[in-house]
């Protein structure tokens, strides 16, 4: 969910602000950062050990695994209020630009979409909670596990990935001739909701919706499930996956990240 040029640079989405695609060209130049490593920065240290750590340490076959570990949906229980109330001791580590608490990003989410849509009151909803899986940090996932970019697992990297032009070397699906051609293990045209994606709070909260037998329409679960997928829904990757009816996700996701 990106801000309006008149809101505050400071508040912006944690995973708009390290964007290079050329969709999000008509933010001001302040809401950006540079991919430039500074050894000197200690947020931008921050930024690219998260994902350099993301990319080294999660593979297909640790994806699979991580989420038969988390998707037996009983490492806690909690009200959704409960579960927004831990936000207010969480930071972002994939965040360039802030340190502030992940609630006050649910909250200006929900409030923005609450003054664009003011009589859709579910979209309203999935501003409000649609980073809330972030808490799985709390029950003992470090944040390359949870935060940031997702992209497919068991494929060749897409080259819009965040850093992942190096980050990728120390992975051994790199070097896995299953895992590193254009399809992999898939098909093409398989369909977008085919493709294992890497583990992260999108998918942990879809999957705890739907266990949950959420009331949130369609288009709302695939705001919350794809929204960190920008190599796809931004950066033009992963194309050659969509099948007829696709278009119909990414347009929900391009409305959430950009309204």
């Amino acid at each position: 969910m990106k801000v309006k040029e008149s809101e505050k640079a400071s508040l912006l989405d944690p995973s708009v602000l390290l964007r290079p695609e050329a969709v999000y060209n008509g933010k001001p130049i302040e809401a950006f950062r540079s991919y430039e490593f500074d050894e000197n920065d200690a947020i931008q240290q921050r930024v690219r050990r998260t994902y350099y750590n993301m990319h080294t340490e999660q593979t297909y076959e640790l994806v699979k695994a991580k989420m038969a570990e988390w998707l037996k949906f009983n490492h806690f229980k909690a009200t959704v209020k409960e579960a927004l109330i831990k936000l207010n001791d969480f930071v972002d580590e994939s965040d360039p630009d802030i340190d502030l608490p992940n609630i006050v990003h649910a909250f200006q989410t929900a409030e923005q979409i609450r003054r664009d849509h003011p009589d859709n009151d579910w979209f309203q909803l999935v501003g409000l909670i649609h980073d809330m899986g972030k808490v799985m940090v709390f029950y003992g996932e470090p944040q390359w596990w949870v935060t940031g970019d997702t992209f497919p697992m068991g494929c060749k990297w897409g080259p819009s990935i965040v850093y992942g032009d190096d980050s990728f070397k120390n992975n051994p699906d790199t070097y896995n001739p299953k895992y590193n051609t254009k399809y992999g293990i898939y098909k093409p045209n398989c369909g977008i909701e085919e493709l294992t994606l890497s583990w992260g709070h999108d998918e942990y909260l879809y999957r705890v919706l739907k266990h949950n037998k959420t009331r949130i329409p369609q288009e709302g679960l695939w705001m919350i499930r794809y929204h960190s997928f920008y190599p796809w829904h931004a950066g033009g990757d992963y194309s050659y996956f969509m099948k007829e009816g696709d278009e119909k996700i990414k347009e929900a996701v391009l409305k959430f990240n950009s309204d």
